[in-house]
């Protein structure tokens, strides 16, 4: 009872100086404290950890309430070493609030990752799922990317079972991994990035509620099928981070993870990166080459193989060049439907036999390559 009742006036009195204090740079003490780790959201400090002789005490409670900002050494103002026992979020993800024991509380600072400022100007666009207007062309032969070193790390999206790999699936190209969850498991971020799509089902067609990571390596990776996205376009997010659930949203059978990975809109199998079944990297750095963007090709096969089976279709074009057609939905438009399938307007209006002033009917049926 005791200790709810102080979390209780503790919570009270920060959110009522919280404004105030975020405008003050009284410096980050916990930069010098040693032995620190984060666990999902809460802050822990182990017993013992080297704690300075003196901390910013924005607040101090007394028998008379509580007195404003003071500084002074940790025995004057709780007769000994203060042990945390709760932390708060703030509107900052990255920055936590730490209730110490002796009624005073400070802020803690979760490393943020660190994004190159061109990471989202680019190609970025946050309502297109798919980039465009990139030439496979103009892409390197051969691209080593840096998947993970001492600041950026990793995760498995989600730790279960691969049920559908990387390849042709009833005619179709199935241009990712499926893996095996529950509505509503938890769903990671890769790597560290940044969200440049956060999109609901009405909008994407088969990939229901989907996610897209741009990462610093230039690596994006989707997330499709969920049955909730909790992140929003030009989020920072770290890996391992939540970023949604899964469910069986769009184009679905039930309930999975669709997850791919893509470079410059090209898709290439996501276990030549992951090992899935062991949830670890393959390599901390990744050998990308251009004859991977194709649905014939994918892990376990040589150089050698593997160039050979990117030669049986375009890479990324359909394969047997069969007529992708879609299912027209309530508030579409042929810019929209255009944008979605990475082609234009005119293409479709030309394929269709329509002008692009043509009303569209819903359950209408549009061929769009």
């Amino acid at each position: 009872m005791y200790k709810t009742m102080r979390k209780y006036l503790l919570t009270i009195s920060i959110l009522m100086i919280s404004v105030v204090s975020f405008g003050q740079d009284k410096g980050n003490f916990f930069q010098r404290i040693k032995n620190i780790f984060v666990v999902h959201d809460t802050v822990y400090i182990f017993s013992g950890a080297a704690i300075p002789d003196t901390i910013f005490s924005p607040v101090a409670f007394d028998d008379n309430g509580f007195d404003e900002e003071e500084e002074g050494s940790i025995e004057e103002l709780s007769g000994g070493i203060p042990t945390p026992f709760d932390t708060l979020d703030t509107e900052d993800k990255f920055r936590k609030v730490i209730l110490f024991d002796n009624f005073t509380w400070a802020y803690f600072d979760i490393d943020k990752p660190e994004i190159p400022d061109s990471l989202d100007t680019e190609y970025w666009n946050t309502d297109i799922i798919h980039i465009v207007g990139i030439n496979i062309k103009d892409i390197p032969d051969e691209i080593d990317l840096m998947l993970v070193d001492s600041t950026h790390g990793f995760c498995i999206p989600h730790p279960g079972q691969v049920t559908s790999t990387f390849k042709w699936r009833k005619r179709r190209p199935h241009k990712g991994v499926d893996i095996n969850l529950n509505t509503g498991d938890a769903v990671y971020a890769a790597f560290d990035g940044i969200v440049r799509v956060a999109m609901p089902t009405r909008m994407s067609g088969g990939y229901g509620n989907v996610i897209v990571i741009r990462h610093v390596n230039g690596l994006e990776t989707y997330y499709g099928h969920l049955s909730k996205y909790i992140v929003k376009s030009g989020d920072i997010v770290k890996a391992g981070e939540l970023i949604g659930y899964g469910g069986s949203t769009g184009r679905s059978t039930g309930p999975h993870l669709h997850f791919e990975t893509r470079y410059m809109g090209q898709a290439f199998d996501p276990e030549r990166i992951f090992d899935f079944k062991n949830g670890t990297l393959r390599n901390e750095v990744f050998s990308l080459k251009k004859h991977y963007f194709n649905v014939n090709s994918r892990y376990g096969m040589t150089d050698q193989q593997s160039a050979a089976a990117s030669k049986k279709a375009p890479a990324n074009s359909g394969g047997s060049g069969k007529a992708v057609y879609y299912k027209v939905k309530s508030g579409d438009t042929l810019s929209q439907i255009a944008k979605r399938h990475g082609t234009t307007v005119s293409k479709i209006c030309q394929l269709n036999g329509i002008k692009q002033t043509k009303t569209l009917q819903i359950g209408q049926r549009l061929r769009v390559r």
